[in-house]
């Protein structure tokens, strides 16, 4: 029989890219605001993945992650992503998003998105949110999946969230200690 165990704390780390980077500085006052402080920002990435975004958002796009210090509870991933919508539609231009926002959570195993798409690899977890199991932690690193959006695969973005991953087992080490 398996008994049922508490879930443990998540680090909290949210994906954002935009066209241009201008929105940069209101988007990040809001979500540190909202989840903050902050803890970690990534330099910024290169996001080539335009076919499904270019329309709407533009060119270039750029992709930048900001990891948040306090730990939250895994069921609140609906109610953050819910929140990020909102944020998005702050910043729209019309009809058009100028940046997209994807929060997620890491855990010493697994790295999770959140998004309003169903798909078959992902669950129902509530608001109209599923959450999306991205990458798996084997064998001293990250590991990207079959269904991995390919910029969250690349071998950058991996090595910035091995290092995140580093940082939470510190986190989860002084919360426990706490």
């Amino acid at each position: 029989m398996s008994v049922p165990q508490t879930a443990k704390p998540a680090k909290l780390i949210v994906g954002l890219f935009m066209a241009g980077k201008g929105l940069l500085p209101a988007v990040y006052a809001e979500l540190d605001r909202l989840y903050g402080p902050v803890d970690i920002i990534s330099r910024w990435f290169p996001f080539n993945y335009m076919d499904y975004y270019g329309a709407e958002m533009g060119a270039p796009l750029f992709r930048r992650m900001i990891v948040f210090k306090p730990l939250i509870r895994q069921p609140e991933l609906a109610a953050i992503k819910v929140r990020t919508n909102t944020i998005e539609q702050q910043f729209c231009d019309g009809n058009r998003r100028s940046v997209n926002i994807d929060p997620g959570y890491m855990l010493q195993e697994r790295f999770v998105l959140a998004t309003g798409k169903n798909y078959s690899h992902r669950i129902y977890i509530g608001q109209g949110i599923y959450a999306d199991l991205t990458l798996i932690y084997r064998k001293g690193s990250f590991r990207k999946l079959d269904w991995t959006y390919p910029d969250y695969g690349a071998s950058r973005m991996i090595a910035f969230l091995n290092r995140v991953r580093d940082k939470y087992v510190l986190d989860l080490k002084q919360d426990t200690a706490s």
